[in-house]
């Protein structure tokens, strides 16, 4: 059944025009608090960007956070406080398996083995991959088109593809400290 039909039957011209404007071109903190209300995220000045798609279940995010343009949640995730989430970033819970029997990928991954978590606090850049099982620490930054295969401690500056330690933040001045690169 399309969603079309499944939520009230075909759209109108002028109500198809509507729509696609403010799934576009409608990023703002009123529309995107209402686009979370329609998801059905109810806690404080949660806001999703146009084109995010945000599969969660009946995980909720935490206040304050933000699902940016073209971002995609899908699976067991669980989205802290005040955190945000650049454009494009993909942050999925679970894999697709190779079958021997059937020589192709079908069945998913256990969902318990793949639950992510994104503590509070938390700025996920643009263009950022979080793979399932991954848990990122609470005020850590992650580096745009970084992917994340492995747990980020807390207060930490992750970045590359895999995601690497680059430096820390310091929680009593919110200075940023880079690691030494070696020559």
């Amino acid at each position: 059944m399309s969603v079309q039909k499944k939520h009230g039957g075909e759209l109108s011209e002028e109500e198809f025009r509507k729509f696609t404007l403010y799934t576009t071109q409608s990023n703002n903190l009123e529309d995107d608090s209402s686009r979370a209300k329609i998801l059905g995220f109810t806690n404080e000045r949660v806001r999703i960007a146009p084109g995010a798609i945000v599969r969660i279940g009946e995980n909720q995010i935490g206040s304050r956070s933000y699902v940016g343009l073209y971002s995609y949640v899908n699976g067991d995730v669980s989205i802290g406080e005040n955190v945000l989430i650049g454009p494009h970033a993909s942050i999925v819970a679970s894999n697709h398996l190779y079958s021997t029997e059937d020589d192709y990928f079908s069945d998913r991954s256990s969902l318990e083995l793949g639950k992510v978590v994104i503590e509070d606090g938390v700025w996920l850049t643009s263009g950022v991959v979080i793979t399932p099982g991954v848990t990122v620490g609470r005020c850590s930054l992650v580096c745009a088109n970084s992917v994340v295969t492995n747990d980020v401690k807390p207060y930490a500056i992750v970045g590359g593809t895999p995601a690497v330690p680059l430096g820390e933040i310091d929680r009593k001045t919110g200075k940023y400290s880079w690691f030494k690169k070696e020559k």
